[in-house]
């Protein structure tokens, strides 16, 4: 296993150019899809991937949400970005007892390594520090994707944000219960 190193990210350490190197490629064969009210997995095969563009417009969006209020944490091997968590500053909920977990990825060559499981201990550790409930997630809906979220304890949500549900119709709206230290 590589040797990784986490921190909190800021406009310090993190910038438009640090995902340039980033490998976000995904093969799906499989996603969950909502069948009469049910989730079932159907066969769905597709490549994800994003360009450099993409890739600076995700970095973007990662100091966006750092300098509206939410909170950001890297994952680095030889100084190059493995994974990362944002937590977007806005609540979701008709209390605001949600943290929107905006941006969460590891990058391919890292995957399967436990760094995505401490990134996202390290959301959940902001999101109860920004003083959320819950942890919301708008979930690709690929089947790994989803394996690794219901092993981190996420349940499908309670209050589904309309605006991810519209946004991202494939996805799935799930929540973490956060506890409290």
């Amino acid at each position: 296993m590589a040797d990784i190193t986490y921190a909190p990210l800021t406009a310090d350490n993190f910038n438009v150019f640090s995902l340039d190197k980033f490998i976000r490629r995904q093969h799906v064969r499989q996603c969950w899809r909502r069948v009469d009210g049910a989730l079932v997995l159907r066969p769905v095969e597709y490549i994800e991937d994003w360009t450099l563009e993409e890739r600076r417009s995700t970095a973007a969006e990662v100091l966006a949400a750092v300098r509206d209020g939410g909170a950001a944490f890297g994952a680095f091997s030889g100084g190059e970005a493995a994974g990362f968590a944002a937590l977007a500053g806005a609540r979701l909920g008709s209390r605001g007892q949600y943290a929107d977990l905006a941006l969460f990825y590891v990058s391919e060559p890292f995957r399967g390594q436990g760094i995505g499981g401490r990134l996202f201990r390290m959301a959940c550790a902001a999101a109860r520090e920004l003083g959320a409930e819950k942890l919301y997630i708008s979930a690709h809906s690929a089947a790994e994707v989803m394996a690794a979220y219901w092993a981190l304890g996420c349940v499908e949500a309670e209050e589904p944000d309309p605006r991810h549900a519209v946004e991202e119709p494939c996805d799935v709206q799930l929540e973490k219960r956060l506890k409290r230290p």
